[in-house]
C-alpha cells in the first residue's frame, strides 16, 4: 500500500476537531496584534518541526462554542488586526477553521484579516477539495510550503525556511496565479 499524498488527505478522515492552543494578543504570528489558534493534527511531519507535539490529531482540547466566543470577544478589541491559524495543519482541520472563518467574515467582513500557515504549496491547494478551497477564499495571507530544515533561515520574515512564500490570497485568487504579499520582503 502506498503512502497517501497531500491531495488525498481529507480533513473529514483525519480531523478530531481539536485545538492545541489559543493565544490572544500576540505579535509573532503575522502582522499587527493577532489572536492565534493552533489546530491539532498534521501529516506533513516536516523534519525539524518546531511544534511536533501538535502533529497528533488527538492532542489538545475540543473546539467549543465557549472558545469561539472568547476568540470573537478578543477579535472585537480595536487594536487586534486579525486571526492567525497555525498548527498542526489548518487545512486538515477545516471543520473548525471554516466555522471560525465564516463567523469572522459574517461579523467583521474584511476589517479583520485572516492569516494562515500551511505545509501545502499554493499549487497543491489549487486542486484540493471544496472545504480547502472555501477556507482559502476566506483568507487574506497564507504562508505556504513545508518547512525544510536544510533551508532554515531565522532571519526570514514570518517563515522558517527559504522555500516558503508569503502569499496575498485574494490577489492570487483574482489573478489566477500566486501573488506575493506586498510586505513579504520589506
Amino acid at each position: 500500500m502506498k503512502n497517501p499524498q497531500p491531495q488525498e488527505w481529507l480533513a473529514e478522515k483525519y480531523s478530531k476537531d481539536k485545538v492545541a492552543d489559543y493565544k490572544p494578543f500576540n505579535f509573532v504570528d503575522g502582522e499587527g496584534v493577532r489572536c492565534s489558534i493552533y489546530l491539532s493534527g498534521c501529516l506533513f511531519a516536516c523534519e525539524g518541526c518546531y511544534n511536533k507535539i501538535v502533529q497528533n490529531f488527538d492532542y489538545g482540547i475540543a473546539y467549543t462554542t465557549a472558545l469561539e466566543e472568547q476568540i470573537m470577544a478578543d477579535l472585537r478589541q480595536p487594536y487586534v488586526q486579525g486571526l492567525t491559524r497555525l498548527g498542526g495543519e489548518p487545512f486538515l482541520n477545516t471543520k473548525v477553521a471554516l466555522r471560525l472563518a465564516r463567523r469572522i467574515r459574517a461579523e467583521f467582513g474584511r476589517t479583520k484579516d485572516i492569516w494562515g500557515w500551511t505545509g501545502y504549496y499554493w499549487d497543491e491547494l489549487a486542486s484540493e477539495s471544496e472545504d480547502k478551497q472555501e477556507l482559502l477564499r476566506l483568507m487574506d495571507v497564507l504562508v505556504d510550503g513545508r518547512f525544510e530544515l536544510s533551508k532554515r533561515d531565522l532571519t526570514l520574515k514570518f517563515r522558517g525556511s527559504s522555500n516558503q512564500t508569503i502569499i496575498d490570497v485574494q490577489k492570487s485568487l483574482e489573478a489566477g496565479e500566486k501573488v506575493l504579499w506586498a510586505n513579504a520582503y520589506a
